[in-house]
């Protein structure tokens, strides 16, 4: 039974959601303090769960459940027509990883919100959303089809909405709640497009299998790639990519737990997951590919250029993930099937997602760990030297920053050096659109020297220099309790050793390959891969670019700290250019926000007092008619007899008319 995870695949999302149920309904009134038990437990269960799904899909061999993978339909969800889509859950290499990295990060970061949360009046809401949102990420990971994933897809929406506006008194941080919730509704728009037109065109079949296969022999190249682009259009929403990613930074006026778990384990994952899960489509329209390696690259080095001056460390990460994430789909994107890359771009990317998640959400809780001594201030112009202070954040977040600036042997590094190798073999010569990608893989260089450089700018602004603390901290400013510091040490490891177990050895991506079913990695690939898995000369190269963005980093923050001054004021316009975010914001205030606002006015006036007029109009008729016949009604019966008697006559005088 145990061997066989589709007697167990159910429980993964189902205990989280249990928990979500059972604090929602007993927490305020019951549980109150205690409802983090209820939470921890389903989290932690689910991640047993998923590590037994891990080893009984590795375990997995010849005609066995499929060679690879597990399938179990539970019930038909719903008629459409003749056909039944059924409720059906499934398991190989791809949906294992991601199990273990969503439960795993996710049950680290629920313990650490024990202490950061904790004498909050929303505290059991808080750990009732966190539940509904690892069930919903679950849920979505191990769907069968798009209809399942689509479910869970709008389930991780609704999360981050409740939990970005957690403290919805806060208009700021209301405000940030539904900016998200609406900018991901219109890449949603897109996804729910495109599955209708698979819908259509594929057999109106929405499993997975049935789809990737049919697109194998689908003949309209120009559709297939219409719809591969509206499927990426709900990643770029989810996974805040250009111009979709605004609404992010804005993102981080939640609690610091929800800022980790959003851009650690669950809501940013799930677009790069839809786009590796459908590489099979993507591999048939490498054009649809080409333009999700151009909004990759531009996204990651925009991002970047954004982060160098911001001032509020919550955001420099969250811009951090932003770039992050376009490394990701920058390596999904390079993987075109001519030069046979598709196996070792997809385990690139999903190699990244799974080392970020650890650095990322150890950053984030390193992060809400200065936010808990600082008294809730994270302008890092506000606080500096804070090491000696706050020395397991400190030496914590320094491994969470040297992974996430690629700093050699540390995890990010292996993960970052296998995306610009796939990106540099995309580039060489007879290759599809060679060139264009030759010129992405030096803008994924640049970006990691930037990486490097404002990684350490944010940490060394934060951590060196001479002590200062907010008055808002009082005189009483010390190390986070246990309960955080613990999930931080845990993730501090990951982020340093988890790259050199799976790194060198190609562990990883052989795992994915080898368990993963995908018609579009014929076993051919596999042999490919140790080839093209560690490009040393890029590994040498993007080395140096990020050490030097380091040490850039270390002569302006540290030995000249006047120097940042001189140059931002030497540059200006750059300078603020960069700070105030490229006026992106701005941009699409006035030229999208502002005229549907007056458009939304104009319609308002429109059904207001023309439309509402109208029928207030046609409703007065009646009682304009009442009103009218009313005087006839006086109780007089003379009155009613010259009536009778002139309705009579007027009928006698139609009859001789006719």
């Amino acid at each position: 039974m145990f061997s066989d995870p589709r007697y167990y695949l159910w429980l993964i999302p189902a205990l989280p959601l249990l928990a979500a149920a059972v604090i929602g309904v007993l927490g305020k009134a019951i549980l109150r303090d205690r409802s983090h038990w209820l939470c921890i437990g389903g989290a932690i269960g689910a991640c047993i769960l998923s590590f037994m799904t891990l080893s009984a899909v590795s375990g997995l061999e010849g005609d066995r459940i499929d060679g690879h993978r597990c399938i179990r339909i539970y019930y038909t969800w719903f008629h459409a027509g003749n056909v039944d889509i059924p409720f059906s859950l499934q398991a190989d290499g791809l949906t294992a990883v991601m199990l273990v990295t969503v439960t795993f990060i996710g049950s680290l970061i629920a313990i650490y919100s024990v202490g950061y949360m904790h004498g909050d009046p929303g505290f059991p809401r808080f750990f009732a959303a966190v539940s509904l949102f690892l069930a919903s990420m679950t849920l979505l990971v191990l769907a069968n089809n798009f209809i399942v994933l689509f479910a869970a897809w709008e389930g991780v929406g609704l999360c981050s909405y409740l939990l970005v506006g957690f403290w919805y008194a806060k208009p700021s941080a209301a405000d940030a709640a539904r900016k998200a919730f609406l900018v991901t509704r219109l890449g949603d728009v897109g996804l729910f497009l495109g599955i209708l037109l698979i819908w259509v065109n594929f057999g109106y079949s929405l499993e997975y299998d049935v789809v990737f296969e049919r697109a194998r022999s689908f003949d309209n190249h120009g559709l297939l790639v219409v719809i591969c682009l509206l499927l990426f259009s709900g990643a770029v929403g989810k996974s805040a990519q250009f111009p979709l990613h605004v609404w992010l930074p804005d993102a981080m006026e939640g609690p610091s737990p929800v800022s980790a778990l959003i851009h650690a384990a669950t809501m940013v994952t799930a677009g790069v997951y839809l786009v590796a899960r459908c590489t099979p489509l993507f591999g048939q329209a490498p054009e649809a590919q080409l333009v999700v390696a151009c909004i990759a690259a531009g996204t990651a080095l925009l991002a970047a250029l954004i982060a160098l001056t911001q001032s509020d460390l919550k955001r420099v990460l969250a811009y951090s993930t932003i770039s992050q994430l376009g490394y990701m789909f920058l390596a999904l994107g390079s993987g075109t099937m001519d030069h046979r890359l598709a196996a070792v771009a997809v385990t690139a990317a999903i190699f990244h997602l799974f080392t970020h998640a650890f650095f990322k959400a150890l950053l984030f809780l390193g992060a809400g760990s200065v936010m808990h001594a600082m008294g809730g201030i994270i302008d890092m112009r506000r606080f500096s030297g804070l090491r000696r202070l706050l020395p397991v954040t400190h030496w914590t977040f320094l491994c969470g920053a040297g992974a996430l600036a690629g700093i050699p042997l540390l995890s990010g590094f292996w993960s970052k050096d296998e995306i610009l190798a796939v990106t540099k073999q995309a580039g060489q010569p007879g290759s599809f659109a060679s060139g264009i990608y030759l010129l992405l893989f030096f803008i994924g260089v640049a970006t990691a020297g930037l990486t490097g450089f404002y990684t350490f700018r944010a940490y060394f602004l934060t951590f060196w220099g001479e002590e200062k603390v907010p008055h808002e901290a009082g005189h009483h400013a010390h190390e986070s309790p246990p309960v955080m510091t613990l999930p931080l040490c845990v993730l501090a490891v990951g982020a340093v050793g988890a790259g050199l177990v799976f790194g060198p050895t190609g562990w990883f991506g052989g795992f994915l390959e080898e368990h993963w079913v995908n018609p579009e990695f014929p076993r051919r690939l596999l042999s490919d891969r140790a080839e093209h898995a560690h490009d040393y000369l890029v590994m040498l190269f993007s080395s140096i670019v990020a050490l030097t963005g380091v040490g850039a980093a270390y002569w302006m923050y540290v030995r000249q700290p006047a120097l940042a001054d001189s140059l931002a004021r030497a540059w200006t316009g750059l300078y603020e250019l960069s700070r105030n975010k490229f006026y992106l914001d701005d941009f699409f205030y006035s030229m999208i926000v502002k005229p549907l606002t007056v458009l939304a006015l104009l319609a308002r006036v429109v059904d207001q007092y023309i439309v509402d007029g109208l029928v207030d109009l046609v409703g007065q008729v009646p009682a304009f008619i009442g009103y009218a016949v009313r005087p006839v009604q006086n109780g007089l019966v003379q009155f009613y007899a010259l009536l009778m008697a002139l309705g009579v006559g007027g009928f006698f005088l139609a009859i001789l008319l006719r």
